[in-house]
């Protein structure tokens, strides 16, 4: 999700002013994406099935997933990114593209089997917010539809500074004190790399909110691993050999509680219960 109805206005100019179309085909982002891709195929129904790519910006993972043969409807919070998605399906690969709010959408019950958001958990930065964007999963999902929903782990800026030797700038430092402390992102500067507002989740709570929305058997993975935080992320992940290193130990670390945080991104999946 990025702007839209009642969005904060620093998300709607990021997503203005950032290349989000293409972040995902560069550095760490290759991992995040591979990782994210290896998960829903693991637990989502084989296509022909119905995907609901809620707050899929200009379409990285809807166009994916139809290719594989799902009917794929894209939704996002963004004119600029819906535009863009639009502008890329001259094949007419999804079956609808439009503009629209998590928290309220223009979709059927019962209409999918699989629901995305791998984006709108993390920048709804109230609870209420975040519940209304769940139920709206819920509600639309067929009975046994399964359910993917990215956040940022709690400590992502922590180690993101760690690994970019951010903490030169005392600014950068507030920021991440207040993530660490109360899981509110905020960035006050012109530094598009300092991310905008968000909501950083700690595993068992972003578990907790999918559960109180009625979701069944909900647990969460890690998606990175320890991966992301090398510099040359992006290198290892366009070396076969190397790459396959970095998501084996993604693999192997995405159960494991105690360091589960240390993946920048993490993904709930659960199912809307069968009857």
């Amino acid at each position: 999700m990025t702007q839209g109805p009642s969005v904060d206005p620093a998300v709607a100019k990021y997503y203005a002013d950032a290349p989000e179309e293409s972040r995902l085909t560069e550095g760490a982002a290759l991992l995040e994406a591979a990782r994210t891709r290896e998960l829903i195929q693991r637990l989502a129904p084989s296509p022909p099935a119905v995907v609901f790519d809620i707050g899929g910006g200009a379409g990285a993972y809807s166009f994916w997933l139809a290719e594989l043969g799902y009917e794929v409807h894209l939704v996002d919070a963004a004119p600029r990114l819906i535009a863009e998605a639009a502008r890329r399906d001259s094949g007419h690969t999804l079956a609808s593209c439009r503009v629209g709010d998590a928290r309220s959408l223009d979709l059927p019950d019962e209409g999918a089997d699989v629901v995305l958001m791998l984006g709108p958990l993390y920048h709804l930065t109230a609870g209420a917010d975040r519940a209304k964007a769940l139920a709206e999963a819920a509600r639309v999902l067929k009975p046994g539809g399964w359910f993917f929903g990215a956040v940022i782990s709690r400590w992502a800026s922590a180690l993101d500074g760690l690994a970019r030797e951010l903490f030169e700038d005392p600014r950068f430092t507030v920021i991440m004190e207040r993530d660490l402390a109360e899981g509110q992102h905020r960035n006050p500067t012109e530094r598009l790399d300092y991310f905008t507002t968000a909501y950083l989740h700690r595993p068992a709570d972003a578990v907790a909110e999918a559960m109180a929305a009625g979701l069944v058997e909900a647990r969460i993975y890690g998606i990175e691993g320890p991966g992301w935080l090398f510099a040359d992320a992006g290198e290892r992940m366009n070396d076969p050999r190397r790459q396959g290193y970095l998501m084996d130990v993604a693999r192997r670390l995405e159960s494991e509680p105690a360091v589960q945080g240390i993946s920048a991104h993490l993904l709930v999946a659960a199912r809307k219960p069968a009857s």
